[in-house]
């Protein structure tokens, strides 16, 4: 349901302004057999702590490119303006203008279909998911529970979602805390949570669990996936990986 989980300085906007890229790789594993699915090319534009902009590639075991997904968060730290491009399963998604309104839209074998939805501060979408826990970090520590309702342009539409603490994990040796998210409703009965881990010093997603937004060219549906953020490719990652440079 949820498609789903992160230099140099740009033109200075201001004197204050300072913006760095960062690039690093996300690697997707399936989550019941453990296969190597594809990697993830990032970059992200972040200014002044904040995350403004990114492209993530999408990267097949054997080098090839399966899809691009491009995000603005100018207009909203939780709602980017964001493209997913899947060109071998003839599909697209994203949001297009984000304001009062939030226009979504997905193109499926050629089909275009929109639908727009009101704004507010609950609201987040696609990878502004992240933004939301780290404004929320400290409750989330403490137990409390954080509710958002999040857009997905893949079934156009929104839906209520809480992020809960829900237990303490090791990531590369190194201390780390696992969030919940899973739907406000019943329908949570019928769909799997999403599981998150975060670096809690710098708040960083170090793994993500749950249905991917990367399709598998068998059955033209979501990866269900597990997708890490390691300081080193971890066992069952490809060799020969793009290169973290500009392009």
């Amino acid at each position: 349901m949820i498609r789903t989980l992160i230099g140099f300085s740009l033109a200075s906007l201001s004197l204050m302004a300072h913006a760095e890229t960062f690039r690093f790789y996300g690697y997707a594993f399936d989550l019941e057999s453990d296969q190597y699915l594809y990697t993830e090319v990032h970059e992200q534009v972040i200014e002044d702590g904040v995350w403004k902009s990114g492209t993530i590639h999408y990267v097949g075991p054997d080098g090839s490119p399966m899809g691009k997904k491009t995000m603005d968060f100018a207009d909203n730290p939780s709602v980017p303006v964001y493209r997913l491009d899947l060109p071998y399963a003839d599909y697209a998604e994203g949001i297009s203008s984000v304001g009062d309104e939030v226009a979504m839209f997905k193109i499926n074998e050629g089909k275009r279909s929109e639908k727009t939805l009101k704004a507010g501060d609950d609201l987040a979408a696609d990878s502004g998911f992240h933004s939301q826990i780290r404004d929320n970090f400290k409750a989330l520590m403490d137990g409390e529970t954080v509710k958002i309702r999040l857009a997905v342009a893949g079934n156009l539409d929104s839906y209520r979602f809480r992020i809960r603490k829900t237990g303490e994990a090791d990531f590369d040796g190194k201390p780390a805390v696992q969030f919940t998210i899973e739907l406000d409703s019943l329908l949570r009965l019928l769909v799997d949570d999403l599981q998150v881990t975060y670096e809690p010093e710098e708040r960083r997603l170090v793994e993500y669990r749950g249905i991917s937004n990367v399709h598998s060219p068998d059955t033209g549906k979501p990866f269900n996936a597990r997708i890490v953020y390691p300081d080193e490719a971890p066992e069952g990652a490809p060799d020969d990986l793009p290169p973290l440079d500009a392009s």
